[in-house]
């Protein structure tokens, strides 16, 4: 297998599941920054990798892969990671956590849609906190009571982590960052704790990758 490349930004949501997955994978690979803020994601060379001018872009296997939960399947798929049970009922219900963050909440507070909302609301202080408490914390709040349907052991869905943790602990850290209450979220938290002790989950959190200077 020829040098795996991970072109991301350490606070991207979508990124941040790629490192998780990579990790539990043990699979090394170059991570290669495209800094959002400074618009890098729109550069020509960029564009090239992906015309959506998005982030994560993985390249393993002699391949080129865009979006976050495909690169997800792919990885489950080729490297066994068991992220997805095999049962077609088990599987949509999980599958439908992951969803509900990676398609439901991700989506609505990504750095464009914001910054847009910001834009047509003359960039009055508070904005953004407000946009991201708006959707976030409803969104968590569903997700928790989705969670009812399974015993955290301590996963989202059992005894060992997947999708739906992969695509929860983001969303949990953008919470957190936005000053969202989760208080009351006793499932999410616990999810959190077990995470924030393996390994895999800690070396890919931003703070562990966020660039130096």
């Amino acid at each position: 297998m020829g040098e795996v490349i991970l072109y991301d930004y350490w606070r991207s949501s979508a990124s941040y599941r790629v490192r998780i997955a990579l990790n539990l994978a043990n699979i090394a690979y170059r991570p290669v920054s495209v800094d959002l803020v400074e618009a890098e994601h729109r550069s020509p060379e960029h564009l090239a990798r992906n015309p959506q001018g998005l982030v994560p872009v993985l390249e393993i296997d002699g391949l080129r892969l865009t979006q976050s939960l495909a690169i997800l399947d792919y990885l489950d798929t080729t490297r066994g990671l068991g992220l997805l049970p095999q049962e077609p009922d088990e599987r949509a219900r999980q599958m439908a956590l992951a969803h509900a963050i990676a398609v439901d909440i991700h989506p609505v507070c990504n750095l464009s849609v914001v910054k847009y909302a910001m834009e047509i609301t003359g960039n009055r202080d508070g904005v953004r906190e407000a946009w991201m408490q708006r959707f976030i914390r409803p969104g968590l709040l569903a997700f928790e009571e989705m969670l009812g349907q399974w015993e955290q052991a301590p996963w989202c869905c059992g005894e060992r982590p997947g999708m739906a943790d992969i695509c929860l602990i983001p969303q949990i850290y953008n919470a957190r960052r936005w000053k969202v209450d989760i208080s009351d979220m006793p499932r999410l938290l616990g999810v959190e704790a077990a995470c924030a002790d393996h390994p895999a989950f800690a070396a890919a959190h931003p703070d562990a990758v966020k660039p130096a200077g």
